[in-house]
């Protein structure tokens, strides 16, 4: 049961949340190194590359933290070597960035941003160059953006949401996190006492005891439907 208490701002997820992962673009990738490198299918290379990345990612705080783009590239690097792939790591790494920046948005994200009666604060595992980039290219207008790198963490570690409490002066249980991943948003959400929404865009299925939206319009109705409340 979520406590009750006038909610003062959305804390809200980017990739996946607001605009589109760039799960077309990996796939675009893994099927370049897949043509270019010795592997018996394209699963091999992408499960090798995506753990790869993860332990990395893992391990990235504090004084040992990496941007995104200096992990995407290195685990791309390594995934080029295991497989034999004569690709340039360069150019794959640039399909990356170049959708990092210019997204494809969710139709629904424009008119959440339009029509919250709070503020909205972006809080995203991502580099602050690269969001603020697409951000700009779409015309949002967030309150304030927050990043692995003002913490120097990437969700779901504490550092990040603990960051964008104090430097917005609000206390967990006035905020309400959104975010598409049940371990980085919600779980890392809840870590710090913040009450989180699963959007849950694409159907799967509802974990016990995780609240749950289809739409990021969904937040505003329950809002609304809440007296500010939640």
């Amino acid at each position: 049961m979520w406590r009750c208490r006038i909610i003062k701002a959305f804390f809200l997820d980017f990739y996946g949340t607001v605009v589109h992962e760039d799960g077309e673009i990996i796939k675009k990738i893994t099927q370049i190194i897949y043509d270019t490198g010795e592997s018996e299918n394209m699963s091999e290379i992408d499960a090798f590359w995506w753990n790869d990345f993860q332990n990395m990612f893992t391990n990235s705080y504090g004084d040992c933290f990496e941007t995104q783009r200096e992990l995407e590239k290195k685990s791309l690097k390594h995934t080029l070597i295991k497989f034999g792939s004569i690709a340039d790591v360069d150019r794959l790494s640039n399909y990356m960035f170049e959708h990092w920046v210019k997204p494809p948005i969710f139709e629904d994200s424009l008119k959440f941003f339009e029509s919250s009666p709070i503020p909205i604060y972006i809080v995203s595992n991502i580099d602050t160059v690269d969001i603020l980039k697409a951000i700009e290219f779409h015309g949002l207008t967030p309150t304030d953006v927050f990043t692995s790198e003002d913490a120097r963490a990437y969700k779901p570690r504490k550092e990040l949401f603990e960051f964008a409490l104090r430097t917005t002066g609000l206390k967990a249980n006035e905020v309400i996190h959104i975010g598409d991943s049940l371990c980085s948003d919600v779980k890392g959400a809840s870590s710090v006492g913040i009450n989180a929404l699963w959007l849950n865009r694409f159907g799967k299925q509802i974990t016990n005891g995780v609240e749950s939206i289809s739409s990021l319009l969904c937040a505003l109705d329950k809002n609304l439907q809440s007296d500010n409340r939640f």
